[in-house]
């Protein structure tokens, strides 16, 4: 993929209220993907699928924990990723146990 092309994915993936709201809550550092539901106020399926394009564009990264996936920014942003996500007010979100 060229520079052209994953500057257009990356744009896409964060040109959605639900994953700049999942943006918003990763800036305080790692959650889990249970946390989500709630925040969205859309089923587990619907905020996997949200995930999951933030994933393919790199903007965030998964670390597996038992049967859930906890989330967390990715540390390399490019400039204008970056400057959007620190436009975003950070969500706060009661954290499960899992």
């Amino acid at each position: 993929m060229n520079n052209i092309e994953l500057m257009a994915k990356q744009l896409k993936a964060v040109s959605d209220p639900n994953r700049l709201k999942l943006l918003a809550c990763l800036k305080k550092g790692e959650v889990c993907a249970c946390d989500f539901v709630d925040v969205l106020n859309i089923s587990q399926p619907a905020v996997s699928q949200q995930l999951k394009k933030l994933k393919e564009a790199g903007i965030i990264v998964e670390r597996p924990v038992g049967t859930w996936k906890h989330y967390r920014l990715n540390e390399m942003q490019p400039p204008y990723i970056q400057a959007i996500i620190n436009q975003l007010e950070e969500i706060s979100i009661i954290k499960c146990d899992c």
